[in-house]
C-alpha cells in the first residue's frame, strides 16, 4: 500500500504528536462536552478546528475509531488541490473547491506544510473531445477559476514535453499536497486551543438520555449519549458526525435516515518507475467522458517525487478494503442488495467487467495508458443509482450529519 512520507521534517514533527493523542485516549474515555465531532478524517478535523475557533468558550471533543487520525480516506487519495473546473456553476462543491483551493495554499504557507503549485493540463487527443474541452473552459470561467486558458499542441509540448494532444485546458493553479499532513496540522491546531481528541473510540450508539446521570448536579445539560463499541461513553449537548465511509451508518444508529447509502469502490494506481519520473511535470488529465461521473485515468506527481498513473474503479468488498481480496460480509451484502447499485451495474455491466479485468491484470491497465489517458473516481455516494456531487446534510434532534463523497481508497500496483 502506498503511504506518502515525502514531506520531511514537517511530517515527522506532527507524527511525533502520537504520544499526545495516546494521552488523550487514556485520559478521556468518558466526559461531558458542549459538542462532539465524530470522525478524525480531514472533514471532521477541519470542522472541529473551525468550530472551536469560532466558539472558544465552548468545550469540544473529536472522537476517532482508530488509534491515529486521518488513516483512511484522508490518507488514501491522489493528493491533488483541485481548482474547481468540473463542477456545476453555483453548486456548493464548485464554491467550496474554488475558495478552498485559495485557503489551502494560504494555510499551507502559514503553517509550513509543503505543497507544489505544479498545474494541470486537461488534454484532448481526439477532435470530438474539443467541444467538451471548450465547455469545461466556459464552466471554469463561470466558477471563477483563475488563469485558465486553452492552448494548442505546441504549447502543450512546451509545458509537458512528453505529452501529445491537439488542444488542452491549462490550469496553472492546480497543485498537489499531502492531505494527511494537512489534516494532522488541523488536529494540532484543534488541540492547541483546548480541543480534546479521543482516539480508539468507535461510536456504536447515539441516543438522547431520558434522565440525568445518577449523582449529577447538572441535570440534562448534556442530553446526548455517544457510546463506543467498547462500552465507553461521552455526553454532549450537540453532535456533528463526519464519518466518511460510515456516515450513513452513523446517521442510521441515531434514528435518522440511512439514505443515501455509501457503496465503496476501490481504485488501483500504477507507479511510474523512478527513473521515468521526468516524463511528467504536472497533473495530466483527459477530457472527461460525459457518460460517467468520473474524471478519467490521469498522471499525478506526488509530494515524495513519485508519479501515480490511474486509477481504475472496481467495486470493493469492504468499506475500508485497500487490497484486492479484502472482504467484509456485512459491507458486501449491504452493497450488492442495494437497488441503486444494482441499477448502476446493469447499466454499465460491460464497462464494469473491463474495469475488474484491468484491476486483476496490470498489463491490461498499462495498455489502457498506452492507448489513451483515462481515470475513474472510486468512492461514491449512491441513491437509486444517482451520484451526489455536493455535501449532503441530514439533521436530527440536536444532531447534524455530513455525508460527502469520500476521498479515494487506493491499492497500488507497480509499473515495471
Amino acid at each position: 500500500m502506498i503511504r506518502t512520507f515525502g514531506t520531511g521534517s514537517v511530517r515527522a514533527r506532527l507524527l511525533s504528536q502520537g504520544s499526545k493523542y495516546a494521552t488523550c485516549r487514556a485520559a478521556h474515555h468518558s466526559g461531558s462536552f458542549d459538542m462532539a465531532i465524530i470522525g478524525g478524517g480531514i472533514v471532521g478535523l477541519a470542522s472541529s478546528r473551525e468550530l472551536i475557533l469560532r466558539h472558544p468558550n465552548l468545550t469540544f471533543t473529536l472522537l476517532e475509531k482508530e488509534k491515529e487520525l486521518a488513516l483512511h480516506q484522508t490518507g488514501h487519495n491522489s493528493g491533488v488541490i483541485h481548482s474547481g473546473i468540473y463542477y456545476t456553476p453555483g453548486s456548493l462543491k464548485a464554491q467550496l473547491c474554488v475558495r478552498g483551493a485559495t485557503l489551502t495554499y494560504q494555510y499551507c504557507q502559514k503553517k509550513g506544510v509543503p505543497y507544489k503549485r505544479c498545474g494541470k493540463l486537461i488534454v484532448a487527443v481526439e477532435r470530438e473531445e474539443i467541444p467538451r474541452l471548450k465547455a469545461l473552459y466556459e464552466r471554469g470561467q463561470m466558477n471563477n477559476v483563475q488563469d485558465l486558458r486553452l492552448i494548442d499542441a505546441k504549447a502543450i509540448r512546451e509545458k509537458e514535453p512528453y505529452c501529445r494532444g491537439i488542444m488542452a485546458l491549462d490550469s496553472p493553479n492546480t497543485g498537489i499536497v499531502d492531505w494527511q499532513l494537512v489534516a494532522l496540522t488541523y488536529g494540532k491546531d484543534f488541540q492547541e486551543v483546548g480541543g480534546t481528541v479521543i482516539t480508539d473510540f468507535e461510536a456504536s450508539d447515539i441516543k438522547v438520555a431520558a434522565e440525568s446521570p445518577a449523582g449529577s448536579a447538572e441535570g440534562l445539560k448534556y442530553p446526548i449519549i455517544i457510546k463506543s463499541s467498547q462500552g465507553k461513553e461521552v455526553r454532549c449537548r450537540f453532535v456533528l458526525t463526519c464519518g466518511g465511509l460510515y456516515s450513513d451508518r452513523l446517521s442510521e444508529i441515531s434514528g435518522c435516515s440511512s439514505e443515501p447509502r455509501i457503496v465503496p469502490f476501490r481504485g488501483d494506481y500504477l507507479v511510474l518507475k523512478p527513473e521515468k519520473n521526468y516524463l511528467v511535470r504536472g497533473n495530466i488529465y483527459p477530457v472527461p467522458n460525459p457518460r460517467f461521473p468520473f474524471l478519467g485515468f490521469h498522471f499525478t506527481p506526488r509530494m515524495d517525487g513519485s508519479v501515480w498513473l490511474g486509477p481504475n474503479a472496481v467495486l470493493a468488498f469492504k468499506r475500508e478494503g485497500y487490497k484486492l481480496f479484502d472482504f467484509d460480509t456485512q459491507d458486501f451484502i449491504n452493497a450488492v442488495s442495494y437497488r441503486g447499485l444494482q441499477r448502476l451495474v446493469m447499466k454499465n455491466i460491460v464497462y464494469g467487467m473491463e474495469e475488474i479485468y484491468r484491476g486483476v491484470f496490470t498489463s491490461a491497465q498499462v495498455f489502457k495508458f498506452q492507448d489513451k489517458i483515462y481515470f475513474k473516481m472510486m468512492s461514491c455516494c449512491l441513491c437509486n443509482s444517482v451520484f451526489f456531487y455536493n455535501f449532503i446534510f441530514i439533521g436530527g434532534f440536536l444532531c447534524a450529519f455530513v455525508l460527502v463523497i469520500p476521498f479515494k481508497c487506493i491499492r497500488d500496483s507497480v509499473l515495471r
